[in-house]
Formats: C-alpha cells, structure tokens, sequence
C-alpha cells in the first residue's frame, strides 16, 4: 500500500525523466514530446459467456512513434487502468532506445482476473480484444506489436496472431503482428526465458566492473551471492534459476502472493516452483522457514533483491528498512520515487528497469525479425560451421600422429567446439551483447558525468538523447 504523500506509478516515471531531462539541454517543445504520451484508446466490449453478457474495459497506449512500430506488452489484471498503461508504454519507449531495439513504446492492458475464467472463456475474451485493436491498427506488424506481460502468456500471443491472420488474409508477415508466440506458432528459442535471462546478463556485467561493485559496498564475484526474490512468475523463476545454477548465487527467501520461505543455505528454485504450480503458494514448503507477511522478507539482509512483481513495492512504508546493498529491478518500476531518493540517499545502488528487464524486448525483436525473413536463425550457416571447425579438428589431430605428439583434444572440449550455434545460442549471443552495450552506455554516463549520481539517471539520459535523436532526423 502506498503512502498517501507519495507520487502514483505514472507520475514517478514523469520524476524520474524530469530530473534526467533536467540535465540535458534539450528545446522545452521537443522535451515535452519525448515526455508526453501520444494516444491511448479505450475499448469496451461485451463476451456472452455462462448465460449473460459480460462487459469487459481494455487499453491500448501509445506513447512515441519516433520509431515504428511501437512495442510493448499486454497485461491481464484488475489493477490495469490508463494511468498505469500509459506510464508502461513511456518505459518502453526508453527502453527500446536504451538497448538500441528500434521500436516507439506502447503498452496494453485489459482490466480482467484471469483466474476467474477458464481457457475458453479466456480465448473468447482475448479474440475480442484483439479484434477491437486489430480493426484500428493497434495491432500490427508494421505499426503496433504487443507480447506477453502480467497474467498472459504465450497461449494469448498465439490467439491473437490467429486472429490477425483471420482479419488479415493476405499479409505475408501476419506471425509478424505479435511476439511472444510459441515456437510451433512462430516463437522463438529463447524468448520465454529472455527477460530472466537478460537479469542474469546484466548483474554478470554489472559483476565485471569491481569499481562498480564496490560503490554498492559488495565484493568479488557473483558465486555466493545471497539473493532475495519477489515474485516467482515467469521472470523471478528464470533469473533465480539461471543464477543459482550457473552463477552459484544463492537465493535465500523467496516471496510469493501467500507468504515467503527462506533459506540461508539456499532455496532450491526449480522444486520451490513446483511446489508453488502444485499448491498455488509457498506455505508449507518442506526444509525452509515460512513467513506469513511476506512482503516483510523484503527487509531482510541480503546481498541483492530482485522484485520481479509489481510495481511500488519498496515505498516510502518499508524503504528505510531496506537492507540489500544492490536491487535489480526485474519488474517495472517496483521502487517508487520517494523510495529511490532514499535509497540513493543511503547508497543503494539500483540496476534500474530501464535496463534490468529489457531482456524480454530484446528477444521479441529478434523474433519480430525472424518472422519477417521467414526463416529461422541459424538455418542457413549452423551445419557450415560445423563442417569448417571438423575440418581445423581433423587437421590438428592428422598433425599430433604425424609428427607423434600424442595429444588429443578432450571430449568435451570437441563436442562442444564441433557444435555449430542454434537459434537458441544466437538468441542468447545477441541477448548478452545487447545488455553489455546497454550497461556500458549508462555506465559511461554514470562514471562520466560528475551530476548524475546513478544508474537509472543515467539510463534515461541514454534513452532521451537518441529518442531525441531520432524526432531530429524526421525534422522536428
């Protein structure tokens, strides 16, 4: 719950990019362009489902066009109203510029529980709203291109490109309309597990800089990190999978709707999710501690929290009992703006959405791309990589008996040099290269500039000056 004094979701991002464009010297009409949000439509319509009519309220918003299409997701759940879609579509609008996607920022929503309705009822429900936003060209392969967000899915992307390619017979690029789709449908490798991904990438690049560490008071590597987790969904699973598994970080409390568990040795993330798909929570989980008020465990000492739920969840209420030294923020904006001056006050440094959770964006692009070449990556060149490294193999071991080296390449080393790169490895490849151009664009800005004295400043300074960029090269 926020406190009464303190700014709403849509008017912290205003803050946030007041003080960034405060700092920069751009003309007052072209500042008030980039800021304001340019459209957003409201649609209200009615499914007949269980016997009666039921009205259901959606929102599409576009916040910049400087780039087309716009992109951004579609959420499902009883929170979404204008306010909240229109300060989304803004923070994709930044982010698509930050890591350099070359997408305007839009966002949608459709206030609904999708809990209450089964899948055919929610199938119904989505081809409606679809067919509202298809009809206006709010969705589109070359205008407006939504994926998944809150409380959808792949399943949702899937039904809505067959509704484009219902309403739209004979566009070529109709998979095009949508991101997030299942593999079968047109996905992409990767795309499910991308904006988790992209949080593990980016504390790895973070974890690269020891003066970086240093100014969030940490040390050494990522292996042994205690790590909190708000929110286990798609995001929070994948971050705390990859992290603890490949990076050997460990996730000491996990928060959840119905309480949090903890761990100081380490949750073991892939049976606590089974554990909360077969029960609907956390209570009773076997071997950990459950606390009933879970968003307490968001106080709890730890070397990184990751909220990856909702936003406004460190407020001015808890922020002062905040103990982690570094918060990564894998949901959009989970701290608010009274909390982030705190924060930056007691030295916390935030790795901010704008750059956290721009995984997910980063990867729909790629699928946004495949769709358009009709063909999937990696087809053309995989086998011919691997035929030029089995030639080098065979060469150097026709060289080791010739010459009686006796040596022979390890077996491990040959399999996995012999394999040539899949649309899952380029997705990753492409994925890690976008966070590390991301982080050191900020960072660059960061370091360099003695007034911006953090990394979500310097975030937006990033994204400000090529959206402007951008609104100069059409003449504006």
């Amino acid at each position: 719950m926020l406190a009464s004094n303190e700014p709403s979701f849509r008017q912290s991002v205003d803050i946030m990019f007041n003080r960034a464009a405060a700092l920069l010297d751009l003309p007052p009409g072209l500042e008030e362009k980039i800021r304001v949000c340019n459209s957003t439509y409201v649609v209200r319509f009615g499914v007949r489902l269980r016997g009666q009519i039921h009205t259901f309220t959606g929102y599409r918003s576009v916040h910049s066009e400087h780039m087309e299409p716009v992109k951004g997701g579609i959420r499902y759940a009883l929170s979404v109203d204008q306010d909240e879609v229109e300060a989304l579509a803004a923070l994709m609008t930044y982010k698509c510029a930050l890591v350099e996607v070359p997408f305007g920022g839009s966002k949608g929503g459709l206030c609904i529980d999708p809990r209450v309705w089964n899948e055919e009822e929610l199938e119904r429900i989505t081809r409606r709203f679809a067919y509202e936003l298809i009809k206006r060209d709010l969705i589109n392969p070359s205008q407006n291109v939504p994926a998944p967000d809150m409380g959808t899915s792949e399943r949702e992307m899937a039904w809505i490109a067959d509704q484009y390619r219902r309403m739209a017979t004979t566009d070529i690029n109709a998979r095009a309309c949508v991101t997030g789709k299942p593999l079968n449908a047109g996905g992409i490798a990767g795309r499910v597990e991308a904006t988790g991904r992209g949080i593990q990438f980016a504390l790895r690049e973070f974890f690269r800089h020891p003066e970086d560490v240093a100014r969030a008071h940490l040390d050494g590597s990522l292996a042994g990190k205690r790590i909190i987790i708000q929110g286990l969904g798609n995001v929070g699973y994948h971050a705390a999978k990859f992290l603890s598994e490949d990076d050997d970080c460990r996730i000491v409390g996990i928060i959840e709707r119905d309480g949090a568990i903890l761990d100081p040795g380490g949750l073991p993330v892939e049976r606590v999710k089974a554990h909360l798909n077969e029960t609907g929570g956390v209570r009773g989980f076997p071997g950990a501690e459950y606390v009933a008020d879970g968003m307490s465990v968001l106080t709890e000492d730890c070397d990184i929290l990751i909220p990856a739920a909702m936003e406004g969840v460190i407020n001015l209420a808890n922020v002062h009992r905040i103990r982690a030294p570094l918060i990564v923020e894998a949901a959009n904006g989970p701290i608010t703006a009274g909390a982030d001056e705190v924060l930056r006050g007691k030295g916390t440094v935030i790795i901010p959405d704008l750059f956290a959770n721009a995984g997910g964006v980063t990867v729909s692009y790629f699928e946004w791309v495949k769709n358009l070449s009709h063909i999937r990556f990696g087809r053309l060149q995989r086998r011919q990589e691997e035929t030029r490294h089995h030639l080098l193999v065979e060469e150097l071991e026709r060289l080791s008996a010739d010459r009686g080296l006796g040596w022979t390449l390890s077996p491990g080393f040959k399999e996995k040099y012999l394999r040539g790169a899949g649309e899952l490895e380029l997705v990753r490849s492409g994925l890690d290269d976008t966070m590390r151009g991301a982080y050191q664009a900020m960072r660059e800005v960061w370091l360099g500039r003695k007034d911006v004295p953090d990394l979500r400043i310097a975030a937006y300074i990033v994204a400000i000056q090529r959206v402007a960029a951008s609104y100069r090269a059409l003449g504006l």
